[in-house]
């Protein structure tokens, strides 16, 4: 029933969203600030909190590998499709950034003390920094650069980017400087920043919604979302028993492979003039989808 009522709370928080932009209470840019709050204080906090209780594990090798062994097998079947079936380059840009790459902090951060446990949220973190986010700041930017005419990135770019980035920043501190057992001074504004991640990020993304789509896009969004949805996430299953991942670290693993598509992959691919109506098809109806999906792997675990 727990996750029942997290799932519930998400679609009326989606509601909320969408009611406070169709009512033009809130202006255009607000989705943008409320993400910026989302990056710069509530993702930092929650690291924080859990990184310092984290302790190396051989299994985290496993854990870290799934999401680039994902990668390589969304590219070997993207572009095999985008063969066969003819697609157009910026269609091909899109499923090859958003297919691999997940919501895994922002709604992976918020739901994943729901799925698996409070526990879990320390693996969360390795699998979304070391895994997600680095795949952004490398073959994000590449695919961005390849396909739509930029500069090819550069290894000091790259490195810049991630060293900038106000979550990484704090994963290096939670690791290196911050106590395991944190005092209760510290601890509970922590706590109360990081609960304040899932209301924050799904109002945002409420506003942002857009599921209208062109026709000619409709085989690339139900390819991309199967893959997303299901595909990636039973490949998971199996680099898990592979791997020999269980319990919290089995649990993140599908779970944070079977997030929707990142929300920041649309709005790059949107900004490079990349097909932005399958981008945000993608992120639009991968979010309302996961909120069947997602309790599904629940019970598949």
């Amino acid at each position: 029933m727990a996750i029942v009522s997290v799932f519930a709370f998400i679609l009326v928080l989606l509601a909320v969203g969408a009611l406070l932009r169709v009512w033009r209470l809130v202006p255009d840019t607000a989705p943008e600030t409320l993400n910026i709050v989302a990056i710069y204080v509530c993702m930092p906090a929650a690291i924080l909190l859990n990184v310092p209780r984290l302790s190396f594990e051989r299994e985290l090798i496993g854990l870290i590998a799934i999401p680039w062994i994902c990668l390589a097998v969304s590219i070997a079947l993207v572009l095999a499709l985008s063969r066969l079936l003819r697609w157009d380059r910026p269609s091909t840009a899109c499923l090859l950034m958003e297919v691999p790459m997940g919501n895994t902090a922002f709604i992976g951060y918020a739901l994943i003390p729901a799925l698996a446990g409070p526990s879990a949220m320390r693996y969360a973190v390795v699998y979304d920094q070391f895994g997600t986010f680095l795949i952004l700041a490398s073959f994000g930017l590449f695919v961005l650069a390849l396909y739509g005419g930029g500069a090819r990135p550069t290894v000091a770019a790259i490195a810049g980017r991630v060293l900038r980035f106000p979550p990484f920043l704090a994963l290096l501190l939670g690791l290196t400087v911050m106590p395991a057992e944190l005092p209760v001074a510290f601890a509970r504004p922590l706590e109360t920043l990081s609960g304040a991640l899932l209301p924050i990020v799904v109002i945002a993304l409420g506003m942002q919604l857009r599921l209208k789509l062109p026709r000619r896009y409709l085989a690339p969004l139900g390819i991309g979302l199967v893959a997303k949805l299901i595909a990636l996430p039973l490949l998971a299953v199996g680099l898990c028993a592979a791997f020999g991942l269980t319990g919290d670290l089995r649990a993140v693993a599908v779970f944070q492979t079977a997030m929707p598509t990142m929300m920041t992959t649309g709005a790059l691919l949107s900004m490079a003039g990349l097909a932005p109506e399958l981008a945000a098809a993608m992120v639009g109806y991968g979010t309302v989808l996961s909120i069947v999906t997602l309790p599904l792997w629940h019970w598949v675990l």
